[in-house]
């Protein structure tokens, strides 16, 4: 049998009518998608299937539909008969599904959590004030030296996503984005993009959302994981509940170590990703990250059967 870990994806990812097909054929999808709702105190079902698109796509319910999506994901294919995996990570939000999957945090206190986290973030920020861009080609030590060059004349920007190798995401005061995103095209940058993001997430600018989520855990009862959870501020498991909830509150404010963390994980021996929930935007990340790592979304209907065949090679 394959050792493999399961990935979580972060905000991005939804999209109206996410896991629909895989739905039909798998009842436990749609109890997920009704549990969340009930915990959430709005028809959560009913956003995700017929939208409006504008509303799903504001943060604070972005997070919670995304959790729902990606524990739905993993409930269907257990029920599937997929086995555990060896250990799991989430990108960014997808910290979260990782956790409720490892048992260390209830779904129903994710939720509520992570819309929590959604409201903080966009209350931390005007409207306008902060910007994200994803730099395509530049080594990362040359896209935080753009940011660095900027910095102090031009507003609050770093670099907020390590996703692959010349793949980094800068995020920050919206000028401060503007300048350093000029530099790193002069720094031979191949493609620098602009995101549509309602707010910069993993910068500076989210302290005060960091504090606010440091509020929120402090209520919420965490437990120590049974598999590892790799997490996205140093690519590395932790099994104290403390340092859980450190790691949580960090990464709000803190880059997405995310290269560092796939590569980790593969050091312990696991020759199989499988990406649990919508898209399979962290399979083609796995790609730039290392060409000899296996890959397998789990967001349609025939893809269970697959992976399950994979893991068991």
């Amino acid at each position: 049998m394959s050792r493999f870990a399961m990935l979580f994806p972060g905000q991005g990812a939804q999209s109206v009518g996410m896991l629909a097909d895989l739905g039909a054929h798998h009842p436990v999808i749609g109890e997920t998608f009704a549990e969340a709702g009930d915990a959430l105190g709005f028809d959560l079902a009913d956003l995700v299937t017929n939208g409006p698109a504008e509303t799903l796509d504001q943060t604070e319910y972005t997070q919670p539909a995304l959790v729902a999506a990606s524990v739905a994901a993993w409930r269907a294919f257990e029920a599937a008969g997929g086995p555990r995996p060896a250990c799991v990570a989430g990108h960014s939000l997808g910290e979260y599904s990782a956790l409720v999957m490892a048992g260390s945090l209830d779904f129903a206190d994710a939720l509520r959590l992570t819309r929590l986290r959604g409201q903080a973030m966009q209350n931390a920020v005007a409207p306008g004030e902060g910007a994200m861009a994803a730099v395509i080609g530049l080594a990362d030590e040359d896209v935080v030296a753009a940011c660095a060059e900027v910095e102090s004349a031009h507003g609050s920007v770093s670099a907020a996503n390590f996703n692959a190798p010349l793949q980094v995401v800068i995020a920050g005061h919206a000028e401060a984005v503007a300048q350093a995103s000029q530099i790193a095209k002069a720094k031979g940058a191949k493609l620098v993009k602009p995101l549509s993001v309602s707010v910069p997430s993993h910068c500076a600018l989210m302290s005060p959302a960091a504090d606010r989520l440091a509020s929120h855990l402090s209520d919420i009862p965490l437990r120590e994981p049974t598999l590892p959870v790799y997490h996205n501020v140093d690519a590395r498991p932790r099994e104290d509940v403390a340092g859980i909830r450190r790691a949580l509150v960090a990464q709000l404010a803190e880059s997405v170590q995310w290269t560092d963390t796939i590569r980790r994980i593969r050091e312990t021996h696991c020759d199989l990703f499988l990406e649990c929930g919508p898209g399979k935007v962290l399979s083609g990340l796995n790609k730039r990250i290392d060409k000899s790592i296996r890959s397998m979304a789990l967001s349609e209907p025939d893809d269970f059967e697959a992976a399950i065949a994979a893991v068991a090679e």
